[in-house]
């Protein structure tokens, strides 16, 4: 039997100590005690007020983001294929189903960091042989027992123990705020990850659909070339038309198959994007030719003064601020004791037939504190990387909030002016088109030369391009708004940090619910 059993057996013969009277009376008051926080008092950085957007002008009226639809923006644009495919990402994205393992991941340890702040109690039992010396201490305290010094004989030994660590200078409890606010960061990354890729999602799919409208209108352009070319070819073999008119009219052909070829590779490689986005290998993932037939709905944005509330990155930054302002106070603990209780009670015996009675009972507990006296600077140098992280951490919330009014206000310029060129390039459009149709005539009458025919077609082709482009720009400007306005979503939807829950996503297996008070 080891000394230290022996003595805390009720089967030796050392007579029993006096229970600590004032003991339980001071663990309490302790524990009471237990309310400070070294950490500083949170607050959100102050940033630069903002009271209207310099790009809204008088063209776009001030529209709340109130009534804006919370997940499915999308569906304002009135396209039941994209309705689909956002529906895919949903449930399939890789990054999006990484995005809620790392919020599991969060959650996790933030209750892990919460049970520090509660005793741990634990169970234990052995049964063992052993040989004792006869020189050892308390030998003859064996001796009484039966037990001859060098004797082999049985030690049963079964009881609890509890071990708490005493929060008296808050550290397990900076800690627990300091993962909380962590595992609320994930939550609004989680919301970034989901929105941007919604965005990314819809603009690839708005350029895929206005490819094929290009193909096609290239298509169109490469036959009708195509015939012009062999009309041009029989009136130079017939004598009627020059050598240079059939070079022009093969180089403009030429010109038009290859800004064909050039639009079907983007239009596969846009695709294939698709297919990651939806979670689908792309060599399986095909994509139906469309028309782009969506319009740019009416976007209500979000006004300056609450569009701070309505993004989640910078959400995220904010948390992350508050996670390290928690890191101060974790820091800061540790220039004070730590203290703790430890307490053990069970059974112990020689023999197995009185293992669990009354005198083979024991009992421990008792106060314990524990500080460095010496450590060369590691404590201090440990406050000055939690200062670090924490103007770091504010740093980057107010690059992020700058971000946030800037893309905005990118969105709006863009929205904006893209409108403008639409209306512009479709004007342009149908004067080519007439200039075209005119160089025919002249060219058929006689009076103009080849090279005006191909001018005016090659004009007229731009011009319709440039038009296609515009309207999938209207359309992509519409999601960049929406993305920088934070589709819908508000601070309101961060978990709150009495109940964290992570939210399965729509159809894909559901992440554990786990809950941190």
């Amino acid at each position: 039997m080891s000394a230290g059993h022996a003595r805390r057996s009720a089967d030796a013969s050392a007579p029993r100590r006096q229970r600590p009277r004032g003991l339980p009376a001071a663990v309490l008051g302790t524990g009471l005690l237990a309310a400070c926080s070294l950490a500083p008092t949170y607050q959100v950085p102050r940033t630069a007020p903002v009271t209207q957007y310099k790009e809204l002008g008088d063209w776009l009226p001030a529209q709340p983001a109130d009534d804006e639809p919370r997940s499915t923006w999308w569906e304002r644009f009135g396209d039941p294929r994209l309705d689909e495919l956002e529906k895919q990402l949903q449930t399939s994205n890789p990054d999006l189903r990484a995005a809620v393992a790392r919020l599991d991941q969060a959650i996790a340890q933030a209750q892990r960091t919460r049970s520090q702040l509660y005793p741990s109690v634990g169970a234990s039992a052995s049964a063992t042989r052993e040989r004792a010396s006869g020189n050892a201490p308390l030998a003859k305290e064996l001796g009484t027992l039966g037990i001859a010094g060098g004797a082999p004989y049985n030690d049963f030994v079964t009881g609890l123990n509890l071990n708490w660590e005493i929060d008296l200078f808050g550290r397990l409890r900076n800690s627990f705020v300091q993962a909380r606010s962590q595992a609320q960061q994930s939550a609004a990354d989680r919301a970034a990850v989901q929105l941007s890729l919604q965005a990314q999602l819809a603009s690839d799919y708005f350029t895929v659909v206005g490819d094929d409208d290009t193909v096609k209108l290239l298509t169109d352009t490469v036959r009708d070339y195509t015939k012009a070319y062999e009309v041009i070819r029989n009136r130079y073999n017939e004598g009627i038309a020059a050598a240079t008119d059939v070079d022009q009219a093969d180089t403009q052909l030429q010109n038009a198959r290859a800004q064909l070829f050039a639009v079907e590779r983007e239009r596969a490689q846009f695709e294939h994007a698709i297919a990651v986005l939806v979670g689908q290998p792309a060599s399986t993932f095909s994509l139906a030719p469309g028309t782009l037939g969506a319009t740019a709905p009416p976007i209500n944005y979000a006004l300056p003064s609450t569009l701070l509330e309505r993004r989640p990155d910078v959400a995220s930054a904010e948390r992350a601020v508050a996670a390290a302002n928690a890191g101060i106070g974790v820091a800061r603990a540790a220039w004070f004791p730590v203290f703790s209780l430890t307490s053990g009670v069970g059974f112990e015996s020689v023999y197995a037939r009185n293992w669990v009675s009354a005198p083979s009972r024991f009992w421990s507990v008792g106060p314990a504190g524990q500080v460095p006296l010496l450590d060369f600077g590691a404590r201090a140098a440990a406050n000055r990387q939690a200062r670090g992280a924490y103007d770091e951490a504010v740093a980057n919330y107010r690059k992020t909030t700058l971000t946030a009014y800037q893309e905005v206000e990118d969105a709006l310029a863009s929205l904006h002016h893209t409108s403008e060129e639409l209306l512009a390039d479709e004007a342009a459009y149908k004067s080519a088109t007439s200039s075209a149709h005119h160089s025919d005539e002249r060219y058929t009458a006689g009076v103009a030369d080849y090279l005006e025919v191909t001018s005016t077609h090659t004009a007229a082709l731009q011009a319709a391009r440039a038009a296609l482009s515009a309207r999938i720009g209207l359309l992509n400007a519409a999601v960049s708004l929406v993305r920088a306005s934070g589709g819908g979503w508000t601070r309101e939807d961060l978990p709150a940090p009495m109940r964290m829950v992570s939210a399965p996503i729509t159809g894909a297996p559901a992440p554990r619910a786990a809950e941190v008070p």
